[in-house]
């Protein structure tokens, strides 16, 4: 276990901005990306009135969290399930508002330090890349069986990668030879397939590509589309929604969420705007925040994270 498993991003700065919706007794506090439980542990120890529910649709993230928190007892709810599945869950506990929802996307440490799920470009491993192995197509069967068409477009919308068509090309050449299975031989086709001048900039040729699978398989934009409306309209008045994304996709969507529930809606020219119209958000942040220099010096992993927050001002009038 490596020791950057342990330190969750932006986690003091999380808390800061959900405490003042958690401070009165019975709150729940949700947790929509449990992962290993490091920002769930904190959100526990900090408000001690709070009750969590938490979900994640790694099984094996689950049991080792389940053991992390056992100590707190009833106080801590684990659910097996994808974080757009939020109304469902509350709904069968019997919670109809909650007082402050977390979420930290993308990949968890443990998926990445489990050589064998096939999320990191750094070591061989099978091209699985799906965050609950119990259901769905892996990366291997998306590379194998997408139309060249379909490839070159998750490229470019999830990876935001320019050379997508040429990658694709060499992919589907390959593949005609012999069907993909493990990382290695991924990661070499992309290098080999780049034109020098790609290859200087921003890291592994192959994140992009890797970034781009990781999305398609684990359905994770659509997932959030559907996710963060549903965990806005979870939160009580006065309740607040932290979102820390690892990419612009994310960042982009959540913004869209927060602009959209922080708008006033009315037509032009009313001269008293009526309750329907008004926001039913308030931002908590500026544009998105950034972890400290000295963060992203103690865990590399930090250095993408963009942290949106907003408060509910008001209930959604039919």
């Amino acid at each position: 276990m490596s020791q950057t498993r342990h330190v969750p991003v932006m986690l003091q700065r999380c808390l800061d901005m959900l405490a003042p919706a958690l401070q009165a007794p019975g709150g729940v506090v949700v947790d929509c990306t449990l992962g290993l439980g490091g920002h769930s542990e904190a959100l526990l120890e900090q408000f001690p009135q709070t009750r969590l529910v938490a979900l994640d649709r790694d099984t094996e993230a689950l049991r080792l969290s389940g053991e992390r928190l056992a100590r707190f007892g009833e106080r801590a709810t684990l659910v097996h399930a994808v974080y757009d599945e939020l109304p469902d869950v509350l709904a069968r506990l019997g919670i109809p508002r909650v007082q402050g929802v977390l979420f930290d996307l993308g990949v968890s440490s443990m998926q990445l330090d489990e050589a064998d799920r096939g999320f990191a470009y750094a070591q061989d491993a099978p091209l699985d890349m799906r965050m609950d192995q119990t259901t769905g197509m892996s990366a291997a069967e998306v590379l194998n069986t997408y139309p060249p068409g379909d490839l070159v477009r998750i490229l470019r919308a999830y990876g935001e990668e320019k050379q997508a068509k040429r990658i694709v090309s060499a992919i589907v050449r390959e593949r005609e030879k012999e069907p993909f299975t493990n990382s290695a031989r991924l990661v070499e086709l992309i290098r080999d397939a780049l034109p020098q001048a790609a290859k200087r900039t921003g890291g592994n040729p192959a994140k992009r590509t890797f970034q781009a699978l990781r999305i398609e398989v684990n359905g994770e934009l659509a997932v959030l589309e559907r996710a963060v409306p549903a965990a806005v309209s979870a939160l009580a008045v006065g309740g607040r929604i932290a979102v820390l994304s690892y990419h612009s996709l994310e960042d982009r969507l959540v913004k869209q969420v927060f602009a959209a529930g922080a708008a006033n809606t009315a037509p032009p020219g009313l001269p008293v705007v009526p309750e329907q119209y008004q926001p039913r958000l308030k931002l908590l942040t500026r544009g998105a925040e950034l972890p400290t220099d000295e963060e992203v010096a103690e865990n590399r992993r930090a250095a993408p994270a963009r942290l949106r927050g907003a408060e509910r001002i008001r209930e959604d009038v039919a």
